[in-house]
């Protein structure tokens, strides 16, 4: 379940299998930190539209890092059966020829993960390598050109590669060409990693690798080094070097070529993580950002979506988070025994999911998300068809009553109640708004306008002009007029665009000034001659 940069590379191959085979794929994500305050707050807001919001998310995903990625395999076995395989894998950034990744800590973030048992040692030391489309390409530029260099991921690292050079170094003072050594009990992430330093390090030694955690060391002529060097059996050549340094992102093409519908909860952060770390910087343009996304998976369904639509709907009580949605659609109030209920099984590699909560832990909470989906599915199947659902309902069959949300991402707290990864935005549509008039009190600004009515209600909070604040909530509260009525230097009321737009009053009043002028031009040039 749990797996780092040593277990990865056995099991991919399997991962490809699953995947192939797989009915749908479950993501999740955790991250160095959510939302950036530099150079400003990058914290949704009820005033962002589409664009505004992707902006300020990008700038968030620019700094931070993933550091657990969550992968729940959902494949039907039979009848209404689907089993599923759950993964951790813990990233880091590629070190190997790419210039040193900075990325940024929240401690808040930092704290919360913490708190749920996250395991930052992992992270640190076993993290999966990963690597973007253009760090690729730089990469392999370097490895022409035999430039590359390697920052090593720790502490460890640099003690096991010293270790190897110095005994290698002291070793080949004494050897005669075509000696060879034995480099054993070695990590199969550390096999590549020590065949390319000793080669940068030492240019009178070959490399090979021998299986079972060992690798060979040969002494040999500069000549005779040319030589192996320019053979197709090199076990460094380029393209192998680039396999290793691209780690995650061997899997990330994976799930891009298999086309399976990719199922999230509030995921729009996760899918511009997987653009940024491992396809392409996030480009400027959020429309060019929507392509891209919907260029490498077709078909995204995000639970957070659905459940809204069925809390709506009321096929689901009031709930918060992916936890409790789960919770509730696996109660006996809502599945009361249903033969055709979706039977979710754990693979037995994962069985720890079954006897015990984690929340917070990607692969769990992705194993959580496919689950909610097929359980809203087979209610929104059952609605449809007035509870007369035919025997052995098919994933096909989810997906058509499906079919109006997927693409559908999540937009929280902002103009619209979704993106459309596959065609225009709805219109934008906020919240009525309310309008606070300072007097009295110079110098207020958005920050203490906020602290001031939070307790009543929580407000978004955006300067109007010098004296004027507005204030929109998705909860609306007459109280806070009322409260404000009689306030010395706090003046409330509901906004109205035509009278307290500044651009609709500087037009009111420019139009006034030139009513103004032309009346007295009509009065004055108008008036009748003595003569």
């Amino acid at each position: 379940m749990e797996v780092g940069a040593e277990a990865f590379v056995q099991l991919l191959p399997r991962l490809r299998r699953r995947i192939r085979r797989a009915a749908f794929v479950a993501l999740d994500t955790e991250f160095t930190g959510l939302y950036s305050t530099f150079p400003q707050s990058s914290e949704p807001s009820l005033f962002d539209s589409p664009v505004e919001r992707y902006l300020k998310t990008r700038q968030s995903v620019q700094r931070f890092t993933v550091t657990q990625l969550g992968l729940a395999i959902f494949s039907k076995e039979n009848s209404n059966k689907y089993v599923v395989h759950s993964y951790n894998f813990f990233l880091f950034p590629s070190m190997l020829g790419v210039r040193d990744v900075e990325f940024t800590l929240s401690a808040s973030s930092v704290q919360f993960l913490s708190h749920y048992g996250f395991d930052y040692n992992k992270f640190l030391k076993d993290g999966i390598p990963y690597m973007n489309e253009v760090q690729e390409k730089i990469l392999r530029q370097h490895l022409l050109a035999g430039s590359w260099t390697f920052h090593s991921t720790s502490a460890a690292n640099r003690d096991v590669l010293r270790k190897v050079i110095d005994e290698v170094t002291c070793w080949i003072a004494v050897a005669e060409e075509e000696e060879t050594m034995i480099l054993q009990d070695l990590s199969d992430y550390h096999v590549l990693e020590v065949q390319l330093v000793l080669r940068q390090a030492l240019q009178n030694v070959w490399t090979e690798p021998l299986g079972n955690k060992k690798v060979m060391v040969k002494k040999v002529s500069p000549q005779h080094r040319q030589l192996l060097e320019n053979s197709s059996c090199d076990p460094c050549q380029t393209e192998l070097i680039l396999v290793s340094a691209r780690g995650f992102t061997n899997l990330f093409q994976i799930l891009v070529e298999a086309k399976k519908p990719l199922v999230g909860h509030n995921m729009l952060m996760d899918l511009m993580h997987l653009h940024d770390k491992f396809y392409k910087p996030l480009p400027e343009s959020y429309e060019e950002f929507k392509r891209n996304i919907h260029n490498l998976f077709p078909v995204l369904i995000d639970t957070k979506t659905v459940t809204k639509y069925m809390k709506k709907n009321y096929l689901l009580p009031r709930v918060s988070s992916l936890s409790e949605a789960y919770a509730v659609l696996c109660s006996s109030s809502l599945n009361p025994k249903d033969p055709l209920w979706p039977v979710i099984a754990l693979a037995s590699d994962c069985s720890r999911y079954a006897e015990k909560e984690s929340p917070h832990e990607a692969g769990y909470d992705a194993f959580l998300c496919g689950s909610v989906l097929l359980m809203s599915a087979h209610l929104l199947l059952c609605r449809s068809t007035d509870d007369a659902v035919e025997a052995d309902p098919s994933f096909s069959q989810y997906l058509t009553v499906l079919a109006e949300h997927v693409n559908q991402v999540n937009f929280i707290r902002g103009a619209i109640s979704s993106i459309n990864f596959s065609g225009e935005d709805a219109p934008c549509h906020r919240p009525p708004a309310l309008v606070v008039h300072v007097q009295g009190w110079p110098g207020l600004n958005e920050r203490q306008i906020y602290q001031e009515f939070k307790g009543l209600c929580r407000f978004d909070v955006r300067q109007l002009s010098k004296n004027q604040f507005i204030l929109l909530s998705n909860k609306y509260k007459q109280l806070v007029l009322r409260d404000y009525k009689h306030h010395p230097h706090l003046q409330v009321s509901v906004y109205r665009h035509w009278r307290h737009s500044p651009r609709v009053n500087c037009l009111l009043q420019v139009s006034g000034i030139v009513a103004l002028w032309s009346l007295l031009a009509f009065v004055l040039g108008g008036a009748p001659s003595c003569s």
